[in-house]
């Protein structure tokens, strides 16, 4: 049996086209059908069929792929770690995080890990939480650091720690020069939000739902990230509330302010997410032991 055909098997699956798979390995379409034909007679079995013009696992399909992404992705790190110890290679670390984490934490802990481990690189994916863990599911990154529920009970998930949504507003802001307000006092200014399906927003609505408040609030705008969100409050358009991660920088310079809500506390837990893997990456015990000790 070809590895090569395996890799190929899995590419297609991936990205659901021979012809695109072809094309991303610089091949011609029959070069990729012959290596699919090759694996279905080393097995004896119909791998793909195409229902409506569109190409699906056949049942044998379904059964092999999770053994063949396997086998590539062990033959992977076995070539890693020989080059590793022969010195011809680097250890990169492919680590995934989701918005928030990936633009405001990590960036910090990999600079004070990489100053004891300078021989580590990274490699850093960000994107939404299911993005995320599609990948570390399909072997694209090593480990995962996600602010969303992990619902995959074959991760290994483990929180690291916790971050807390506070109120914030513009450093001029009427509400400055009070110590708190009360939480009937939000329905007074107007709330600058996130998306309406982001999963912050979901957790901020939630919560002031159970206060009663929600319907009292009236709405600035929506805006689609954390920096213009910001924006709009340092420009005093509005108040939000935002994770705190996200803000420690304007907090620290006095761009923003932050104002407590007596009795409101929202935080949400961060996860560290893995895949099992009979042979871990080396060096990823000394991140991942590194991250719960910095905790």
């Amino acid at each position: 049996m070809n590895l090569e055909s395996l890799r190929m098997f899995c590419l297609v699956v991936d990205v659901g086209s021979i012809s695109k798979a072809a094309r991303l390995n610089f091949v011609s379409q029959p070069a990729v059908t012959r290596q699919i034909r090759q694996l279905e007679e080393v097995y004896g079995a119909k791998l793909f069929e195409r229902t409506a013009g569109k190409l699906t696992l056949s049942e044998a399909g379904e059964v092999l792929y999770p053994y063949a992404k396997e086998i590539v992705e062990y033959s992977k790190r076995s070539f890693e770690a020989i080059q590793e110890i022969t010195a011809n290679q680097e250890t990169v670390l492919n680590v995934g995080a989701s918005l928030t984490i990936g633009e405001y934490l990590l960036p910090g802990l990999l600079g004070h890990f990489s100053k004891n481990y300078p021989e580590l690189k990274f490699s850093l994916s960000i994107g939404n939480t299911p993005n995320i863990l599609s990948k570390l599911e399909n072997y694209e990154i090593d480990i995962a650091f996600v602010e969303g529920a992990v619902e995959n009970k074959e991760f290994i998930t483990e929180k690291f720690t916790d971050d807390e949504l506070i109120l914030v507003t513009s450093s001029n802001h009427r509400w400055t020069e009070k110590g708190q307000i009360s939480i009937d006092e939000l329905s007074e200014e107007k709330m600058i939000w996130r998306e309406v399906d982001s999963g912050t927003r979901q957790i901020v609505e939630n919560a002031l739902q159970e206060y009663g408040v929600l319907k009292k609030i009236k709405s600035a705008m929506e805006l689609g990230s954390y920096q213009s969100i910001k924006s709009a409050v340092e420009a005093d358009l509005g108040v939000s509330i935002l994770p705190k991660l996200t803000v420690a920088k304007e907090l620290k310079y006095g761009i923003l302010h932050e104002l407590k809500v007596v009795d409101f506390n929202i935080s949400r837990d961060l996860w560290m997410v893995q895949k099992t893997h009979r042979f871990k990456k080396s060096g990823l015990k000394y991140f991942i032991n590194f991250i719960r000790s910095f905790y």
